[in-house]
């Protein structure tokens, strides 16, 4: 009888069970502990649950837990997930916080000479992952009580690529360097204009070349507490570029960024490519990502329980693996539906009559902004708005650089500016989402949904196409003033979408989304705009959101800053070529799942369609 009950299986069955305990929402001085009063291993004898009077957070055992999940259920803060992990994954962890927590397996490849891009959802490991490349965080294989030592470490990696990596790093103390997620908290940090800050920093000795492939000449003479989110972002790129370094990090260099500076960033990251040189780049913005990447690893889980790192794939084929939710190499599927971006998937509703139209006149606004600083003097900037028209049930997508008037014209439209000459918008109701969010409610996101929007936040419609998508049932118990970026973008697009209006206007609704948010946003903006019959005005940045949003674009034309032209709406087709005419890039579309992809400089490709005039293809 022994031999068919071996007692190694429970244990072997049980390491591929995780419980995850939060620390922010257990509160067991405020429960009853139905955690541990309701569980069956618990009432056997077992101590799978403990609590005691001392612990600020429970304490579950992963090795007797049976995985029936009642805990979870009973508990009243909703602090407890059980996750059961492909068997495969038992032996893999590389890195564990501590009890209950997250927890990484495997990890990212880098190859030196080349750019490894990582791509995943936020709360997976990302940056995990990169701390323990730079050698900022010894990983423990998940032994937290009992952390492994180096040998032991690279015993473990032993035949792998990351073996030689490690190896490097404690015997030729590699250098790392990372370009830091949250750039607004760098004034915090460093103080002093950005030319003495750059001019510590300069080993390389090529300061002016970056800082004029990243338009920061104009800035050097500027505070850095005086920048914009944008100028920080290039700063923080530039302050990594110019220095002496054998493993350059760049963690979301895009954000903040038009489409010009992200690939006017990619370039300047790709320039610091040596044959001894590691670089690694987690990116949103997936067409960025293309461009920027030689090879890509995927990461897949449960954002703030586990996380996975794939093997390294080709930069097409990982990009469209993380897209389709489905690993070959291990035959698992981590989404159960595939992302495409098929323009044409929408061409039923198109069917749609469109009854009203709108028409706007010719209009200017002339701005004078007077900065901060004493020496500098103030500046003045003035948009020609074309007159233009829209209809229901259609999304107009505004293209161009920062400092072109884009937001200016939102403003216009929705009239918080008055325009100086020319005729007036038509009076309509208008709900607007600012580019930049500033909490100021002091409740949970249900009191301010309830206070802002109390007839759309229970109707089943409004649920079912925009809560649910937009996982807002996830937060809606959570103090709005503790939301990160990406939980508070999501809280303003439904709290600008829940409010009656004929025009909705949307200003950068990727902002501190990851590459799957901004996917679930867009299909989230464009279905609830065509059922209810609205306008929409976006300004985006992220290139597959915006083609994926567009049924027509304005494209702004000037300098940035200084004057700007916005022109009538035109077709997506003729509006993307003459955007990126401008740009000077071209775009194809994958056969598969039809996102765009940037065609490298001077390739066969980007030759042939700039040829042609084809800088943008539309074929379905």
């Amino acid at each position: 009888m022994s031999r068919r009950k071996p007692m190694v299986e429970p244990e072997k069955e049980s390491l591929t069970r995780i419980a995850i305990v939060s620390n922010d929402k257990c509160k067991p001085k405020k429960c009853r502990q139905e955690c541990k009063k309701f569980c069956p291993v618990v009432r056997m004898g077992k101590l799978c649950i403990e609590v005691c009077a001392t612990d600020k957070i429970a304490y579950i055992s992963e090795d007797l837990c049976i995985g029936c999940g009642i805990c979870s259920k009973k508990c009243p803060f909703e602090a407890i997930s059980i996750i059961n992990l492909p068997s495969n994954l038992a032996k893999d962890t590389t890195h564990r916080y501590s009890a209950n927590s997250f927890k990484l397996h495997r990890l990212p490849t880098p190859r030196p000479g080349e750019v490894l891009g990582l791509v995943g959802t936020n709360g997976i490991g990302k940056s995990t992952a990169l701390k323990i490349l730079a050698g900022k965080q010894k990983p423990n294989l998940g032994r937290f009580n009992d952390p492994p030592d180096w040998t032991e470490i690279l015993t473990y990696f032993r035949g792998s690529e990351l073996q030689n990596f490690f190896t490097k790093i404690l015997e030729d103390d590699l250098k790392a360097i990372i370009k830091p997620q949250y750039v607004d908290q760098i004034p915090r940090a460093v103080k002093g204009s950005v030319q003495q800050l750059l001019d510590k920093k300069d080993e390389l000795k090529n300061q002016d070349d970056v800082c004029t492939q990243l338009d920061l000449m104009h800035v050097k003479g500027r505070d850095v507490e005086e920048l914009s989110g944008g100028e920080l972002q290039r700063f923080a790129c530039a302050m990594v570029c110019i220095q002496k370094a054998d493993i350059f990090m760049f963690d979301e260099p895009s954000s903040y960024l038009d489409v010009k500076q992200r690939l006017n960033a990619a370039i300047a990251i790709r320039n610091l490519i040596a044959a001894d040189k590691y670089i690694i780049v987690v990116e949103h913005d997936l067409s960025v990502l293309d461009y920027l990447s030689d090879f890509i690893c995927c990461l897949y889980g449960v954002p703030g329980a586990y996380g996975v790192v794939t093997m390294p794939f080709g930069v097409r084929e990982g990009i469209n693996i993380f897209l389709d939710g489905f690993v070959p190499t291990e035959n698992l599927r981590f989404r159960e539906v595939s992302l495409t971006f098929k323009v044409s998937e929408t061409a039923l509703e198109e069917e749609i009559e469109r009854m009203c139209r709108y028409e706007y006149p010719l209009m200017t606004k002339n701005l004078v902004e007077v900065k901060r600083s004493d020496h500098q003097k103030p500046s003045s900037f003035s948009l020609t708005v074309k007159p233009g028209q829209f209809t229901d049930s259609e999304i107009i997508v505004m293209l161009g650089e920062n400092g072109t008037g884009k937001t200016t014209f939102i403003r216009m439209l929705a009239g918080k500016l008055a325009p100086d000459s020319g005729g007036q918008c038509p009076i309509l109701n208008v709900s607007y989402k600012p580019q930049k969010i500033s909490p100021k409610s002091e409740g949970t996101v249900r009191q301010l949904l309830h206070d802002r929007i109390r007839d759309a936040y229970v109707h089943p419609q409004f649920v079912a196409d925009v809560m649910r998508p937009m996982l807002i049932d996830n937060i809606i118990d959570q103090e709005v003033q503790n939301l990160s970026g990406g939980e508070l973008q999501r809280v303003a697009l439904t709290l600008c979408l829940g409010k009656p209006a004929d025009v909705y206007l949307i200003d950068e609704p990727s902002a501190y989304l990851d590459s799957e948010q901004r996917l679930h946003a867009a299909k989230v903006i464009k279905r609830f705009i065509l059922h209810a019959k609205k306008t929409a005005f976006v300004v985006e940045h992220d290139f597959i959101m915006a083609t994926y949003l567009a049924d027509r674009v304005v494209v702004f034309e000037g300098s940035p800053g200084v004057n700007s032209t916005a022109n009538s709406p035109m077709t997506l087709l003729h509006g993307m070529n003459m955007f990126l005419e401008s740009l000077d890039i071209t775009f194809r579309r994958d056969p598969n799942n039809y996102r765009p992809r940037i065609n490298k400089l001077n390739s066969v490709k980007d030759t042939e369609q700039k040829k042609s005039g084809n800088f943008f293809f539309l074929e379905d």
